[in-house]
């Protein structure tokens, strides 16, 4: 039975999305990209507050939302660690080992709606504000983004390309929001009347389009040593995201991997990005 609400929800709202578009397209594309940008997992569970409440730092105010960070102090340069959609700092516990054997300072962070932030929505303008208000508080020297956190600095750079970050490592990292687009069309089967009012909202609200709003073209501009880490098997952002963004960032490396998927907490992954710091 819940496999089937699972199934049919997402075809009620497009059948509504198709109905209520004729008659109001501004408020159908608001409500549409608020059921997209809705967060529904991600919260700290139990077994991953034992290892998150020891590196508790401050609970921030940033705009409408408190953002909680963590800190795990080292003596060596400061790293902010960007985790991904439906996600929260717990995922880094592996390759947070492995750098305070290196004596790095860390900073993380929950995005908002993430862990033990507060919210309920998410998407990149948005985490982009919090991660730069981090990043103006702690002076990291180094970023490592997993998913759509290497989507949100890449975008956060691109808006505001000074920082005291020199390196910047991807993990999984999506490209295109357009495929994002595609993707909620073929799940909710709304028509391209929906998808167009979308598309003009998405304009209006951020100055970008679908094709605009693009890692590859956020990347133009960056002049940060980059690392792309991608798996040709990732069943959640394909491997040829990583290779655009490669194509288009002059100063970028890209490693790839198979078998590994989408998460990459392999010890090969992490060692691969520690040996890119310290080069």
């Amino acid at each position: 039975m819940k496999k089937l609400l699972t199934e049919l929800i997402p075809l009620f709202y497009g059948k509504l999305f198709n109905l209520t578009v004729i008659l109001n397209p501004e408020r159908t594309a608001t409500k549409a990209f608020d059921i997209f940008c809705t967060i529904r997992k991600g919260r700290v569970k139990p077994i991953q507050a034992t290892f998150l409440d020891k590196a508790k730092l401050t609970l921030e105010t940033i705009g409408d939302h408190k953002v909680q960070t963590y800190n795990w102090p080292g003596n060596g340069e400061t790293i902010l660690l960007l985790h991904g959609w439906e996600s929260n700092t717990f995922r880094w516990r592996n390759l947070i080992e492995k750098l305070k054997k290196k004596d790095y300072n860390i900073i993380a962070f929950d995005a908002p709606a993430h862990g033990n932030s507060s919210g309920d929505r998410l998407h990149v303008p948005l985490y982009s504000i919090s991660s730069r208000f981090v990043m103006d508080k702690h002076q990291p020297k180094y970023i490592i983004a997993h998913s759509v956190g290497g989507m949100t600095t890449l975008y956060d750079h691109y808006v505001n390309p000074e920082s005291s970050v020199k390196k910047i490592v991807t993990i999984g990292a999506p490209s295109e929001f357009s495929q994002f687009m595609d993707h909620y069309q073929n799940l909710l089967r709304f028509n391209d009347k929906v998808k167009n009012a979308m598309n003009k909202r998405l304009k209006e609200w951020l100055g970008f389009n679908f094709h605009e709003f693009s890692s590859a073209i956020f990347v133009s501009n960056n002049h940060k040593e980059g690392l792309l880490i991608h798996d040709m098997q990732d069943a959640q952002v394909p491997y040829e995201a990583s290779i655009k963004v490669h194509e288009n960032w002059k100063n970028s490396k890209l490693v790839t991997t198979t078998g590994f998927g989408h998460s990459m907490h392999q010890e090969e992954v992490n060692n691969e990005i520690i040996e890119f710091l310290r080069s």
